[in-house]
């Protein structure tokens, strides 16, 4: 399946708008982890295999196929795989996503205490 574009209809939107292609590309297992993975490190393929716990080869392939066609990873040329500016961009809009998930967390915890 190829890496879904705005302006191209996407999985859930006939219109490709570019939030629904996001959500797509960002949607399909595995994508946010790997952004995840790379965020601080410019990995190659068998380290980035290894942080992803349980990923076969050919999914990763797969997956980086799809990031690099979307812009939001580049390969070096010692064919390691870092996040492009699109990348770092993407990861900066999860950081709100990451507070809220740990709010959350705590106050499923808190609630679960108070039973």
């Amino acid at each position: 399946m190829p890496a879904p574009k705005p302006g191209a209809p996407v999985r859930g939107s006939s219109t490709g708008r570019p939030v629904m292609a996001a959500l797509d590309l960002f949607g399909r297992r595995w994508n946010l982890r790997i952004v995840w993975e790379l965020r601080e490190d410019t990995l190659g393929f068998r380290a980035l295999q290894q942080r992803c716990d349980g990923m076969s080869s050919s999914v990763l392939r797969q997956r980086l196929t799809e990031l690099l066609d979307a812009r939001v990873v580049e390969q070096q040329p010692d064919t390691a795989y870092r996040l492009t500016e699109l990348g770092r961009g993407a990861y900066q809009a999860l950081r709100p996503l990451m507070r809220w998930s740990g709010e959350w967390a705590a106050a499923l915890a808190d609630e679960e205490d108070h039973r």
